[in-house]
């Protein structure tokens, strides 16, 4: 997707610039329209220049004429070998955001072999272009496309560490817990059951002076603490408008289906016209 500058140089080999003097004619340099190059197109202006060069061999000045051409890649090549099959693989890698944890190789090797696979395309089609020393906007897209799937790669690690500490928690929290809570609360049992990170201890319960018809539910410290937050909300919640539970993973992968997309496409969106109006 570069532009490449290059000259012609037209002077006399015996001659030096006493005898013969090199001049452009008015029409100058005109192109062959049936002139065509596989991977170039010789794009305008030309540029004509008269000089007069210094030969350290010859001992002398030479006239010299120096014509400029300019070649400008052809991008319909690359956009039918490169930009779309590499733009379809990273779509494919949104799809793991709709299969659940329950299918981990297969979510696994879905990102895996688009990662290799944009490696494998990109290697090959390095080896195709000459090697230059500066950043090639085709180098620029296959940074933006591997990037995009790593950051879907990486969103599974992350997804997959929630789930392990969701399900953690989950099986630590006793399943007697609620049932001693009910019959605190009606009275059957004489011992208040506190939750603090998973563990449930008892204490005895003593009665102090209070309104007629109340009693309060003390422990031996004195008065009541605040219950700790629980671990578990950090991965999980309860929506207080529906009271459904939400778990964090689950919600990372929904916003995901929608982020990521987003993403790529305002990353097309400023990679194309900034290279148009550049090659302009």
């Amino acid at each position: 997707m570069d532009i490449q500058v290059c000259p012609i140089y037209i002077e006399s080999f015996s001659s030096n610039n006493q005898k013969v003097k090199l001049r452009w004619s008015d029409s100058g340099v005109t192109l062959n329209p049936e002139l065509k190059l596989l991977q170039y197109n010789l794009g305008q202006p030309l540029e004509l220049e008269e000089s007069d060069g210094y030969m350290p061999e010859k001992v002398g000045n030479f006239s010299r004429l120096t014509v400029y051409f300019r070649f400008e890649r052809q991008i319909g090549h690359h956009l039918i070998q490169t930009f779309a099959p590499s733009s379809l693989v990273v779509m494919l890698s949104w799809f793991s955001f709709w299969l659940g944890l329950d299918a981990i190789p297969g979510r696994v090797t879905l990102l895996v072999t688009c990662m290799l696979t944009l490696v494998t395309m990109f290697t090959g089609l390095r080896a195709d272009i000459p090697p230059v020393a500066y950043v090639k906007a085709l180098d620029l897209w296959m940074a933006g496309c591997m990037v995009s799937v790593f950051a879907a790669l990486a969103e599974f690690v992350v997804v997959k560490v929630l789930d392990v500490q969701y399900q953690y928690q989950v099986n630590k929290i006793p399943k007697v817990l609620p049932m001693r809570i009910s019959n605190m609360e009606k009275g059957q049992c004489a011992t208040v059951a506190s939750w603090e990170g998973g563990a449930v201890r008892s204490r005895k319960a003593t009665q102090t002076p209070t309104t007629p018809g109340q009693t309060s539910l003390q422990g031996n410290g004195g008065p009541p603490k605040p219950a700790r937050r629980q671990s578990l909300l950090s991965v999980a919640w309860t929506d207080t408008d529906t009271g459904v539970e939400k778990i964090m993973w689950r919600e990372i992968d929904k916003v995901s289906r929608a982020v990521f997309p987003i993403l790529f496409f305002v990353f097309v969106l400023l990679y194309w016209p900034i290279l148009l109006m550049k090659s302009s």
